[in-house]
């Protein structure tokens, strides 16, 4: 936790350490302080690279899109007129699967890891690997491999901050849609969106339980 500390410090001086629930002491399914702090700083860094993944696509998606067919059968990718969040809702359904197939391969590809802990192998992040491991999406091709080891934590120390920016500007975004004015610097940028953020494939399928449509009931609530 005093490592949590530190680094708290270096990323946001005028903030620090942040922890009000008391996660960085905790010690997750009886498991060690190591295995609790890996999960949470690689849970951090993931979602800070898929909010700012999703930030750039929400901004490029909203200016343009491929020129060439999106479907075998020549359907044309969504219209620009389209917010983000609308163009996804008129998918294919096939489409849609293919994305959530492949990011659940990557997740269970990251969740690989040797239980003999043999040098050159793959350490799990919960078991003393490095946090954003295996996928090396800072530097793929080693353009910087000879960087110095101060260069590189600064920099990383700025991935992570970019990363909470964008889970800040993607949820604004979204947030401006749903909620009309809630966002006062969005006004006029994003249009309303009566879909549910919540419910991805509401327009691919429902599941009726009791004789009620959950969508039926995600709405009455």
């Amino acid at each position: 936790q005093a490592d949590l500390e530190d680094l708290a410090k270096k990323l946001n001086p005028v903030i620090g350490y942040f922890d009000p629930l008391g996660l960085g002491g905790s010690r997750f399914i009886g498991r060690s302080e190591e295995f609790t702090i890996g999960f949470l700083r690689h849970a951090e860094i993931k979602h800070g690279r898929v909010a700012m993944a999703a930030f750039v696509g929400y901004c490029v998606q909203s200016n343009y899109k491929f020129p060439w067919a999106m479907t075998l059968d020549g359907a044309p990718f969504p219209s620009l007129a389209l917010s983000p969040p609308e163009q996804w809702d008129i998918l294919p359904f096939a489409a849609k699967l293919q994305i959530i197939l492949f990011i659940g391969f990557l997740e269970f590809y990251s969740e690989i890891s040797s239980s003999k802990g043999q040098p050159g192998e793959f350490h799990h992040y919960c078991k003393g690997g490095i946090p954003g491991k295996p996928f090396n999406l800072y530097d793929p091709f080693n353009l910087h491999k000879n960087m110095s080891k101060e260069s590189k934590e600064r920099r990383l120390r700025s991935e992570l901050n970019n990363g909470r920016l964008a889970m800040f500007g993607i949820l604004g975004f979204l947030s401006a849609q749903k909620t009309p004015g809630s966002v006062p610097l969005l006004n006029g940028m994003v249009g309303p969106y009566t879909g549910e953020l919540m419910a991805p494939f509401q327009g691919d399928f429902d599941i009726v339980l009791g004789g009620q449509s959950m969508m039926e009931a995600w709405n009455l609530n």
